[in-house]
């Protein structure tokens, strides 16, 4: 899987960066936070897939659950920020979501092509 792939790596990179720039406390949050928006992307895709060759509706409608997907991790995030902030402090999690979640955006539409 090329998208699970992609995930880990830029995991590693925003995990690494938030390492260098916040410290070692960092690290942890970047990287759950990267690994989280690449499973969630994985679920995203697969729910998507089927729907590439059907009716639009269908297409639409499993496009707007891969999106509430993804809002649920922008949920976690705000509820494991605000119940443990120094397990998750708050720019390194965000780091490790959306440098993530956004490039595998951008990935998803090239796969889906």
């Amino acid at each position: 899987m090329k998208v699970a792939g992609v995930g880990v790596g830029l995991t590693a990179l925003v995990a690494t960066l938030a390492w260098l720039v916040w410290g070692p406390g960092a690290l942890f949050a970047a990287a759950w936070f990267g690994l989280l928006a690449t499973a969630l992307q994985l679920v995203a895709v697969a729910v998507l897939r089927p729907a590439l060759g059907g009716p639009f509706v269908r297409l639409v409608k499993r496009w707007g659950i891969g999106m509430g997907l993804r809002l649920v991790g922008v949920v976690l995030f705000a509820a494991l920020v605000l119940v443990n902030r120094e397990l998750f402090p708050p720019l390194p999690s965000a780091l490790g979501y959306v440098g993530v979640v956004v490039p595998l955006l951008f990935l998803e539409t090239r796969l889906l092509k």
